[in-house]
C-alpha cells in the first residue's frame, strides 16, 4: 500500500504524485488537510498515520510544503527523502530518478529503507485517473512550540492561478519598475492568462513571490509562456521548462534564454508587448 499526501484529490500537482503512487501499488491511500505553518507539527499527524497503515512509500508533491513536511517525517524516521522524484523502480533498494540542479541535470539513485519517503517534481509526470481506496484528513499535532501564526494575509485571488494558466506572460529586471508591469498584464488579461515574473523582480519589491516562476518559487507548464526582459537564468528556466512553447522578448541578442526560446524577438519589450496587445485587439475588432 503506498499513502500521497495531497493538497485534494483534483488539485493537478497532488493528481501527478497520486499517479506515480499507483505505478508502485494498486491499493493508494491519501491523507489531505495539511495547513501553513508548523511543518514539524503536520509531520507528527502524518507519522500517527504512517505507523497506523505501515505503508511501503510516503509520496508527496514536491512543493515547498510537500517537501517540508516530508523532511520532518524522515529526520523522526531516519530515513532517507528523495525530493523532486520523476520515476521510481520498487525493489530493495528502491531505484528512483530526480531532478536535480534546478532542472539542469537527472540523477538516478537508490533509496534504502522502509517506507520510500519521496516526492514527485511539479510537472514531470502526466496526471491520470487514479482510484483511491481511503482519504483522510489530517489532524494538527500540537506541541511544536517554534511557530505562532500572528496574522493570515490573504493573497490576492483574482484573475487566473500562475500554476494552472494557459498562458503566462512573464517580466524580469529588464521591465525596469514595478510600474513598467503595466504592459505585461494588459497582454496576459488580453490573453486570459497570468503574470510571473523573476526572482529578481521580487527582490527588487516590484511584484510579490506568489508571482515569481523558478525553481524557488512557482513551476509552470503553459501552453505558452511569453518571457520580457528576463536573462535566462537556470534557476528560472527551471520553473517554465514545462511550457509547450517559450517566447522570449529580449534587447540582448546574446541574452541566455534565447538559447531555450522557440520563438525570439530582439528589440524594447516597451514597444514590442503594447504592439502584440494593439493587434490582439485589431484581431478582435475591438
Amino acid at each position: 500500500m503506498v499513502l500521497v499526501l495531497v493538497e485534494s484529490l483534483d488539485d493537478e500537482l497532488s493528481r501527478q504524485a497520486l499517479t506515480l503512487a499507483a505505478s508502485l501499488d494498486d491499493a493508494v491511500h491519501a491523507v489531505s488537510g495539511v495547513g501553513e505553518y508548523a511543518p514539524a507539527g503536520w509531520g507528527r499527524s502524518l507519522l500517527e498515520v504512517i505507523e497506523e497503515l505501515s505503508p511501503s512509500a510516503v509520496l508527496a508533491p514536491g512543493t515547498d510544503r510537500g517537501n517540508e513536511v516530508l523532511a520532518h517525517v524522515a529526520a523522526m524516521l531516519d530515513l532517507p527523502m528523495a525530493a523532486n522524484c520523476v520515476a521510481i523502480s520498487p525493489g530493495d533498494p528502491a531505484a528512483v530518478t530526480r531532478i536535480r540542479w534546478g532542472g539542469s541535470l537527472f540523477e538516478d539513485a537508490t533509496v534504502h529503507g522502509s517506507p520510500l519517503l519521496l516526492t514527485v517534481a511539479p510537472h514531470a509526470v502526466a496526471a491520470e485517473p487514479v482510484e483511491v481506496a481511503q482519504l483522510r484528513e489530517l489532524e494538527a499535532a500540537g506541541g511544536d512550540g517554534m511557530v505562532r501564526v500572528i496574522e493570515h494575509v490573504p493573497a490576492s485571488t483574482a484573475g487566473v492561478s500562475l500554476a494552472e494558466a494557459d498562458v503566462v506572460v512573464s517580466g524580469g529586471r529588464g521591465v525596469g519598475s514595478a510600474e513598467g508591469f503595466g504592459v505585461i498584464e494588459e497582454l496576459a488579461d488580453l490573453l486570459r492568462g497570468a503574470v510571473g515574473c523573476s526572482r529578481a523582480v521580487t527582490s527588487a519589491g516590484w511584484r510579490p513571490h506568489t508571482d515569481q516562476v523558478g525553481q524557488t518559487g512557482t513551476k509552470v507548464a503553459p501552453e505558452i509562456y511569453i518571457a520580457c526582459g528576463i536573462s535566462g537564468a537556470t534557476q528560472h528556466l527551471a520553473g517554465c521548462k514545462g511550457a509547450k512553447k517559450l517566447l522570449a522578448i529580449n534587447p540582448d541578442g546574446e541574452a541566455s534564454i534565447l538559447a531555450s526560446a522557440d520563438y525570439a524577438v530582439i528589440g524594447d519589450l516597451h514597444e514590442i508587448v503594447p504592439a502584440i496587445s494593439a493587434e490582439i485587439r485589431k484581431a478582435r475588432g475591438a
